[in-house]
């Protein structure tokens, strides 16, 4: 069973940057790929990124190409998300997922809550 906790969240003005880490523990993390979600007020969650086990291929959702990064350090059992020029529209409860195999990730966080004001 693979615990993940979200951290970093926080309120910011648009324009801003924010780093997002999530730690995971009773799992062997190198074994799993990496991602994050959001969920924004009043909408079903939304994939934002993802990155395989080795850090060699990593995919975001259009809407954050260019802005936000995702990077994992096995050693430390963490992914991170560095978000940059911050958007009102980003707001929402960032969660990261692990997968074990496939597409369906396995284990969630308890989310950590971006708010960006205009």
């Amino acid at each position: 069973q693979v615990q993940l906790i979200e951290s970093g969240g926080g309120l910011v003005q648009a324009g801003d940057s924010l780093r997002l880490s999530c730690a995971a523990s009773g799992g062997t993390f190198s074994s799993y790929r990496m991602g994050w979600f959001r969920q924004a007020p009043g909408k079903e969650r939304k994939f934002v990124a993802s990155i395989n086990r080795s850090s060699e291929f990593t995919y975001y959702t259009d809407s954050v190409k260019g802005r936000f990064a995702i990077s994992r350090d096995n050693a430390k059992n963490t992914v991170y998300l560095q978000m940059n020029s911050l958007k009102p529209e980003d707001t929402a409860v960032y969660y990261c997922a692990a997968a074990s195999f496939g597409v369906t990730y396995d284990y969630w966080g308890q989310g950590t809550q971006v708010t960006v004001s205009s």
